[in-house]
């Protein structure tokens, strides 16, 4: 008999540092965006409806694969089935991580509306095994997953779900993002368009390791910019007016820049005037939490 039918979990989201699609190794920051997941296990088995409140057009494949994914880890989906619901100020498909976020928080969710627990990075790979069975990521997104659940900056390998180094990037700086009109969906990039430029994502990757993450963010979207036939200039105007890295994040359009307290009215003078939006947000180091709503 269940303890818990109802849970609600809250996971925030991340920005590229490095891109794994051309290595399998990547990076990625934790930001202070969010999604929230409410999930209702039901005695209606096999049954998994999903619903996106914020953007109801969008496919909700993911989260309802996630739900499935845990019930079936502890063979209750043979009694059960799952109401899912995410709501989220992540923007979707622009290289944001909401898949990460989603899928994290709606693991995460399951797991507490059915009374059980597992480990952090068990959850995470729940949640990555679910992204990978519903296409929404070439590499299993390992190191988004991992920004987004634990925050703070994480250097993973993903083909092998390893952690390789973590960060806690300190200062009084701000994370802008510029996000143009238009999505882009994983499914609709052309890994060919990545092959020459591998050489330089193991150089950004090692220049994480390292340390010098900055510099790596800014390499690693110059040269994603370039292979999948991005305009640059929004990055170049970003450094140009004071921030301290900037590029593309994910397979973009969406592009993240690390900018100094001081210089954010620069950067944002210039990114302003360009079509599309601009959100303002900050460093996240808070993990991933859910709470029972019903028992």
């Amino acid at each position: 008999m269940l303890m818990q039918k109802t849970a609600e979990a809250v996971c925030h989201g991340a920005v590229t540092v490095v891109n794994a699609m051309a290595t399998g190794k990547g990076a990625a920051l934790g930001i202070n965006l969010w999604t929230k997941a409410r999930v209702t296990v039901t005695d209606r088995t096999s049954s998994f409806i999903g619903r996106n409140v914020t953007d109801p057009k969008e496919d909700t494949r993911l989260m309802q694969i996630t739900a499935q994914h845990v019930l079936r880890k502890f063979q209750a989906h043979r009694n059960f089935g799952a109401i899912v619901e995410t709501r989220s100020n992540i923007p979707v498909a622009v290289g944001l991580k909401s898949s990460s976020a989603a899928s994290n928080a709606v693991a995460l969710a399951t797991l507490r509306a059915l009374g059980r627990k597992m480990s952090d990075y068990a959850t995470v790979n729940l949640a990555v095994d679910a992204s990978l069975k519903a296409g929404v990521t070439l590499t299993g997104a390992y190191d988004d997953a991992l920004a987004c659940y634990v925050g703070g900056l994480a250097v993973t390998d993903n083909y092998h779900r390893r952690i390789l180094k973590r960060y806690k990037p300190r200062g009084r700086a701000r994370v802008l993002i510029y996000v143009p009109e238009g999505k882009k969906y994983t499914k609709d990039v052309d890994r060919k368009q990545l092959r020459n430029i591998a050489p330089s994502i193991g150089v950004a990757h090692r220049e994480a390791l390292k340390g010098n993450y900055w510099l790596s963010l800014t390499l690693n979207g110059l040269a994603y910019s370039k292979a999948l036939g991005y305009d640059a200039q929004p990055a170049k105007q970003a450094l140009a007016t004071g921030a301290i890295a900037a590029g593309l994040s994910g397979k973009g359009p969406a592009v993240a820049a690390i900018v100094p307290s001081s210089k954010v009215e620069n950067v944002l003078s210039v990114w302003t005037s360009l079509p599309g939006r601009v959100v303002v947000t900050s460093f996240n180091y808070r993990k991933a939490e859910a709470r029972s709503l019903t028992s």
